[in-house]
């Protein structure tokens, strides 16, 4: 099974987030995917936490390290085509570039985002419920 995840899932996954067993379990055996802007996203989300004092630059190496563990293949979405869905759905493109890559490779969107989850669904994109 082919599933397209986003930073929310892994950030919570590396960050030991309590949903994380949970995470691990819906994901286990999938062939995970993501669009290329998904890892930069990463970096981002790690650097706000370190700008605000939340985490130690050494504990972010060791999220890092196994984050490069992970088995995600990053994939191009077009960039016309995410952004005729970010006017569509009034989204970010970023959100878009995963509702992109779900479509191209037909495929359900894992996230922890309500916002981008929402969104997915307006476009018929099938989510991995999480309960």
């Amino acid at each position: 099974m082919k599933l397209v995840i986003d930073t929310s899932v892994i950030i919570a996954v590396l960050a030991n987030e309590p949903i994380k067993k949970k995470l691990i379990k819906l994901t286990k055996g999938a062939e995970l995917l993501a669009p290329k802007s998904v890892h930069w996203e990463i970096g981002n989300a790690f650097s706000a936490m370190l700008k605000r004092k939340r985490i130690e630059v050494s504990k972010v190496i060791k999220a890092i390290q196994l984050y490069d563990s992970i088995p995600i293949e990053y994939l191009d979405v077009e960039l016309e085509e995410s952004l005729l869905i970010a006017d569509k759905l009034n989204i970010y493109a970023y959100d878009a570039y995963l509702i992109a890559c779900s479509l191209k490779n037909h495929c359900s969107l894992i996230s922890l985002d309500n916002g981008l989850i929402q969104a997915a669904k307006n476009f018929g994109i099938n989510i991995v419920e999480i309960e």
